[in-house]
C-alpha cells in the first residue's frame, strides 16, 4: 500500500497488474489493498479510464497511519521471535500464516529498525516435542467443541498402546510439550495425556459437559511441571552460592520460599503432590543442590547417586 501511495503521489497511474507483476502477489491482492486504502482509510482513489491506471482526485499529503508505540513494535516482534522455537516441525507453516494475517492488517511501514531488535532479541527451544498437526487439530478442536475423543496411548515405561475414551477439558502447552487434560471415562479420573504418545485419535462426536469448577491453575497448583499425587510432599533444598543466584531468579512453584543463607547460600522451599518431576530437576543441579527433606527424596537421590558411581566407574 506504501508502494501504490507513492506511485500515486507521483502521478503514475499505477494499475493491477503491473503492482502485482513488481510485487509479485496476485492482482486480487492488489485490488483488496486498493479497496482498503479507499474505503477503510478515505483515500481518494479513483481509476483513469485515459491512462489505465489508478490516481488519487485530491491532493494527499501522507498516508494515514496506526499510533503503534515502540514498546508495542518490540512486543509483536518478541511474539514472532516465540514462534521461532517450532521452525522444521508441523506447526511451522500454519503459526506463520496465522501471524501473517494478524500482522497484515498494520497500515504503515514504520520507521523501526528491525534488524537492531533481531540481533537483540532470540528464542531457543531445547527438545522441543514435535507433534503431528493433524492429530493436534483434532484434539483442539475436540476441546473446543467438547466432543468425547478415543485414541491409542502408550504409557511411560509401557512397550503397548492401550485404548483410551477421554472427555477432554484443556489442551495445554508446558516446557515445549503439548499435553491433553481430560477425564478418563474408564479410569473415572481427570488424567493427563502427552500427544506425541497418542496414535489412531477419533472425535467421536459424543458431546459432554466440561465441570463448571475445572480449572487448569487449580488442577496442576501442586504439580512441578503436570505431574499430580495424592499426598503432599515439603521438598527442601539446599543450593550452594553458585545455583543459589541462578535459583533465586526465577519462580519455580507458586508455593516456593526462599531462605537466605550465609556465604549466598540458600533453602528452597515447595509444596508438591508428585516429586518425580523435581528429582530430574534436582539432579540437574548436580554437586550444586542437596535434598533435606523428604526422607524419600534423600533415600531416592542417593540411590541414583550410587547408581551413577558405579556406572561411571567402569
Amino acid at each position: 500500500m506504501m508502494r501504490l501511495h507513492q506511485r500515486l503521489i507521483a502521478g503514475d497511474f499505477p494499475n493491477c497488474r503491473k503492482l502485482a507483476d513488481e510485487l509479485e502477489v496476485s492482482t486480487k491482492t492488489i485490488q483488496r489493498d486498493i479497496d482498503f486504502m479507499r474505503d477503510r482509510l478515505g483515500l481518494p482513489i479513483e481509476y483513469d479510464q485515459l491512462h489505465f491506471g489508478f490516481i488519487y482526485t485530491e491532493t494527499v499529503t501522507h498516508f494515514p497511519s496506526v499510533e503503534v508505540s515502540e514498546g508495542e513494535i518490540v512486543a509483536l516482534f518478541v511474539a514472532q521471535k516465540a514462534l521461532e522455537q517450532y521452525r522444521g516441525t508441523s506447526f511451522e507453516k500454519p503459526l506463520r500464516t496465522a501471524f501473517g494475517k494478524i500482522t497484515e492488517g498494520l497500515k504503515d511501514r514504520i520507521g523501526f529498525q528491525w534488524g537492531d531488535v533481531d540481533s537483540a532479541i532470540s528464542f531457543r527451544g531445547i527438545g522441543t516435542s514435535v507433534a503431528d498437526l493433524e492429530l493436534f487439530e483434532t484434539v483442539s478442536r475436540a476441546v473446543l467443541d467438547s466432543h468425547e475423543v478415543e485414541f491409542e496411548y502408550k504409557k511411560l515405561g509401557s512397550s503397548r498402546h492401550e485404548t483410551r475414551r477421554v472427555q477432554p477439558y484443556h489442551l495445554g502447552c508446558v516446557e515445549n510439550q503439548w499435553y491433553l487434560f481430560g477425564f478418563d471415562l474408564v479410569r473415572r479420573q481427570i488424567r493427563t495425556f502427552a500427544l506425541p504418545r497418542m496414535r489412531k485419535l477419533r472425535d467421536t462426536r459424543s458431546g459432554f459437559r466440561r465441570p463448571a469448577d475445572f480449572s487448569i491453575t487449580q488442577h496442576l497448583s501442586d504439580s512441578f511441571g503436570v505431574f499430580r499425587g495424592k499426598a503432599r510432599h515439603r521438598v527442601l533444598i539446599h543450593f550452594d552460592a553458585f545455583a543459589a543466584r541462578l535459583v533465586s531468579e526465577r519462580q519455580w512453584h507458586p508455593t516456593q520460599k526462599i531462605k537466605r543463607l550465609a556465604d549466598g547460600e540458600i533453602e528452597l522451599s515447595m509444596t508438591l503432590g508428585s516429586l518425580e518431576e523435581v528429582e530430574r530437576w534436582i539432579l540437574s543441579w548436580g554437586e550444586h543442590a542437596s535434598v533435606l527433606e523428604p526422607a524419600a527424596m534423600i533415600r531416592r537421590i542417593r540411590e541414583v547417586a550410587e547408581t551413577l558411581g558405579r556406572r561411571y566407574a567402569k
